[in-house]
């Protein structure tokens, strides 16, 4: 059995992939600092694993604007890839990392394939294009750079885990009866454990190095996903559609962040994932 590291194993994410892995290392935040370039070297030498799995991000969007927030972003997103990148350079060990369609601008309608030039338009999406860049830039490193989008699943046991959107909005409801909903950002919603099922599979099916889209299918807008939600609960809500200028927030997100998924296998549509996710 490969020895497997998993980082950022308290997170949604971080946590389905130990489920699919179940013989996997897991370390949080209180076992590594991924932005210690020392501690990071010295400790993966030490566990010698051959696959380690990248689930750790900053991912608070809008306090990315400000000058601290894309400060922290900058290390954790960016400069810790490089890090990580050297070590299983140096032990000739396969990276996986997860990156996201904030790394695009918005404007293609017909969504991004991999090969896509990324512009991004938040500091978020470009924190996350840093660390992209630093696995691109390692010729010789075996990795696969796996963009996402709307992540949903159970909230991860971090004390930094936020809400997912449909639980957020159930909270909501359970308050309101008439919510506001940003008819806008169509992309794809992605359930954590069909991610990381995936993941396994992108990973024993030898694929080459490279860039892949791991998404439910089935784009949808923040307001046609609160819908489905609602429907499938049978829950009297009234929802409004409403634009994105209805919530200012301090960063931009792309106003079409559809990502093509043209390498694997297409995943179930994102309905039937949220249809299991409710029923558990």
């Amino acid at each position: 059995m490969e020895n497997i590291l998993v980082i950022g194993s308290h997170g949604m994410l971080g946590q389905e992939m130990l489920k699919v892995f179940p013989d996997a290392v897991g370390w949080d935040r209180e076992d590594i600092n991924i932005v210690n370039k020392t501690q990071v070297k010295e400790k993966i030498k030490e566990l010698q694993p051959n696959l380690v799995i990248n689930c750790a991000a900053y991912n608070a969007v809008d306090d990315c604007e400000n000058e601290a927030g894309f400060a922290l972003a900058k290390k954790i997103n960016g400069e810790a890839l490089g890090y990580l990148a050297d070590v299983c350079l140096e032990l000739k060990t396969t990276l996986v990392h997860y990156s996201t369609n904030y790394v695009f601008d918005g404007e293609e309608k017909q969504g991004y394939a991999e090969d896509a030039a990324p512009n991004p338009i938040s500091k978020y999406g470009k924190s996350k294009l840093l660390g992209e860049q630093e696995m691109l830039r390692r010729p010789n490193l075996k990795y696969y750079l796996i963009r996402t989008s709307k992540l949903f699943g159970r909230k991860g046991n971090s004390e930094l885990a936020k809400k997912n959107f449909f639980d957020a909005m159930i909270k909501l409801s359970e308050k309101k009866r008439e919510l506001k909903v940003v008819d806008e950002e169509l992309s794809n919603f992605t359930y954590a454990p069909d991610l990381a099922h995936v993941t396994k599979e992108l990973l024993n099916g030898k694929y080459q190095s490279g860039i892949y889209h791991i998404i439910n299918e089935q784009p949808a807008t923040w307001y046609q996903a609160a819908e489905t939600l609602f429907d499938m609960l049978g829950k009297n809500v009234t929802l409004i559609p409403v634009s994105a200028d209805e919530f200012p927030r301090l960063a931009k997100r792309p106003r079409n962040g559809i990502l093509l998924n043209t390498k694997l296998p297409r995943l179930r549509n994102y309905e039937e994932a949220l249809s299991d996710y409710l029923n558990k």
